[in-house]
C-alpha cells in the first residue's frame, strides 16, 4: 500500500498501470499450472483407459466360458501328433480276429482349436504381466510357468481377481458374497466356416451380375435385330407397291 500513490494523475496512472502487469502476471502464471495439471492428468486418464480396456479384453479370453474344459492345454500341435502316435502304437486291441494295434489319431479339428486357445491364453498372459497388478502379475506368472513346464492351467482365480479389479476401476458395486459364479475357463474360439459361406455368397452376387449383364446384352442385339428387319421390310413393301402401280409407266 505505501507504493500506490493518488495524489497525481501521473502517479495514478503509475500505480494502475503497475497493478495490471502485477495482475497479468499472475493470471499467466495461473493458466501455465493449470495447463500442465491439465496435460498431466489427460495423460493419466489415457494410461488407465489403455489399462482398463487391455485389462478387459484380457478379462473376457480368459474367463469367457463357464461350460466344457476350463482347462488349457499346453501342448503344441506337434505334441499331440506325436502322443497320438505313441498311443496308438502302444496300445492295443484284441478282437476276434486276433490283436490289432489301434490306428494313428489325428488330432484334427480338435487339436487346431486346442491350439487356438493356448496362443489367445498366452497373448492374454502377456497382456495381465504387463498392465496388472502385483497379485494379477503373480497369477500370470505362475501360470505362464505351469505352461511353459507343460502342465494344464486353470484361469478362474486369475479371472475373479480381474474382475475385481475392473469393478472397482470403474466404480460398480461388490458383488454379494452370496452370488455363486461358476468358475471361468478360457474363451473357446469360433469356426472357421464363416469365410466360406462368405465367398460362396460372393460368388454367387457375382454370377448373378454376370447373368444379368448378359441377359441385357441379348437383349440389345435382339432389339438391333428387330430393328434392322422391320427396316428391310417396309423397304421392300414400298418397293413392290411402286411397282404396282397401274398409273406409273413401264
Amino acid at each position: 500500500m505505501r507504493g500506490l500513490d493518488f495524489s497525481s494523475w501521473q502517479g495514478l496512472l503509475s500505480t494502475l498501470f503497475g497493478l495490471a502487469i502485477i495482475t497479468l502476471i499472475g493470471v499467466g502464471i495461473r493458466l501455465l499450472v493449470m495447463q500442465v495439471v491439465q496435460q498431466k492428468r489427460e495423460a493419466a486418464n489415457r494410461q488407465i483407459n489403455e489399462r482398463l480396456k487391455t485389462l478387459i479384453a484380457a478379462y473376457k479370453t480368459l474367463g469367457g466360458s463357464f461350460t466344457g474344459d476350463l482347462s488349457v492345454d499346453p501342448s503344441h500341435l506337434r505334441d499331440l501328433r506325436r502322443r497320438a502316435a505313441e498311443l496308438a502304437q502302444g496300445d492295443a486291441v484284441t478282437t476276434a480276429e486276433g490283436t490289432v494295434l489301434l490306428p494313428v489319431v489325428d488330432p484334427g479339428e480338435a487339436g487346431d482349436r486346442a491350439r487356438r486357445i493356448r496362443d489367445a491364453v498366452e497373448a492374454a498372459l502377456s497382456d495381465v504381466i504387463l498392465l496388472g497388478t502385483e497379485e494379477q502379475v503373480r497369477l500370470a506368472a505362475r501360470a505362464a510357468t505351469d505352461m511353459v513346464e507343460g502342465r494344464p492351467i486353470h484361469t478362474a482365480e486369475l479371472v475373479v481377481s480381474l474382475r475385481d479389479f475392473i469393478r472397482s476401476v470403474l466404480d460398480l458395486e461388490v458383488i454379494p458374497a452370496a452370488l455363486a459364479i461358476p468358475r471361468q475357463g478360457p474363451l473357446r474360439p469360433a469356426g472357421s466356416g464363416g469365410g466360406n459361406k462368405g465367398g460362396g455368397k460372393a460368388g454367387d452376387k457375382e454370377g448373378g451380375a454376370g447373368g444379368k449383364g448378359g441377359a441385357g446384352a441379348g437383349g440389345g442385339m435382339g432389339g438391333m435385330g428387330a430393328g434392322m428387319g422391320m427396316g428391310a421390310g417396309l423397304g421392300y413393301g414400298a418397293g413392290r407397291s411402286g411397282d404396282d402401280d397401274p398409273e406409273r409407266g413401264p
